[in-house]
């Protein structure tokens, strides 16, 4: 008998939303991006008393959020993992605005305004010369990346950038791991993680409507979201919801 081959998978040829080419080019200009400006950032801190250090690393923080939303999902939820699963253009102009809009309050706020160091109101010295804002701010940066990165590596097949509508074979409620303090771990790590950025690039106003922003879209996605876990899972989610909680104030 003549043997049959199997169907040509297109979606990763290019064009397709697994294309093999857009995904290493992505993969290439992030890893490119992310080396030069952590360079930058290396080198302005250690050989400069220039605090504009801190807008590199703020890209090169960017490109490795954006490198691991790709590298965790290839690696622990295969079947999702497109060229949109870098969350590059998904977001919206607004995404890209608001990350913009922070590095060039960091920039004009230097370099037109006030001395950089004072621009902030609490930045006490702590030690080293760091100030408390800058510590607080790459805590909050190193917290949120790690619980986002964890709990989309913990849920496996069952974490989804977007908000799913219908139950899915195989899609089962998690509760180890980081979902057993967090029921919302990668909601609660981007909140956190977006605030540090603001802390360390010393921005006020940018600080303030990240705040206003990434609250009022997770909460109002975190309230969509709910009610259809509650018709997935019912009383199973609900008794869940009772012992776990978001970590995101104001957001129950």
């Amino acid at each position: 008998m003549p043997s049959t081959s199997p169907p040509l998978d297109t979606s990763i040829y290019p064009g397709g939303k697994k294309s093999l080419a857009g995904i290493s080019l992505r993969a290439f200009l992030i890893g490119t991006t992310l080396g030069l400006s952590a360079s930058l950032a290396l080198t302005l801190r250690l050989f400069s008393t220039t605090p504009l250090w801190r807008i590199p690393f703020f890209l090169a923080s960017l490109c490795l959020f954006h490198f691991l939303e790709y590298y965790v999902t290839a690696a622990h939820n295969t079947r999702h993992a497109s060229v949109s699963a870098f969350l590059l253009s998904s977001n919206g102009w607004a995404y890209n605005l608001a990350h913009t809009s922070a590095a060039l309050e960091c920039l004009l706020a230097h370099v037109l305004f006030w001395p950089r160091e004072s621009y902030f109101a609490w930045s006490g010295p702590v030690f080293a010369g760091l100030k408390i804002q800058l510590v607080l701010g790459l805590l909050l940066m190193a917290v949120g990346q790690t619980t986002r990165t964890l709990a989309m590596a913990q849920a496996g097949s069952n974490f989804n950038h977007t908000v799913q509508v219908e139950r899915k074979d195989g899609h089962t409620l998690v509760t180890h791991g980081v979902y057993a303090l967090l029921r919302h771990p990668s909601y609660f790590g981007f909140f956190w993680w977006g605030l540090g950025t603001q802390l360390v690039l010393g921005n006020v106003v940018c600080f303030v409507g990240y705040l206003v922003v990434l609250w009022k879209f997770f909460n109002s996605r975190i309230q969509r979201e709910e009610r259809f876990l509650i018709a997935f899972f019912g009383d199973e989610y609900v008794q869940y919801k009772k012992r776990s909680i978001v970590g995101i104030p104001g957001i129950w």
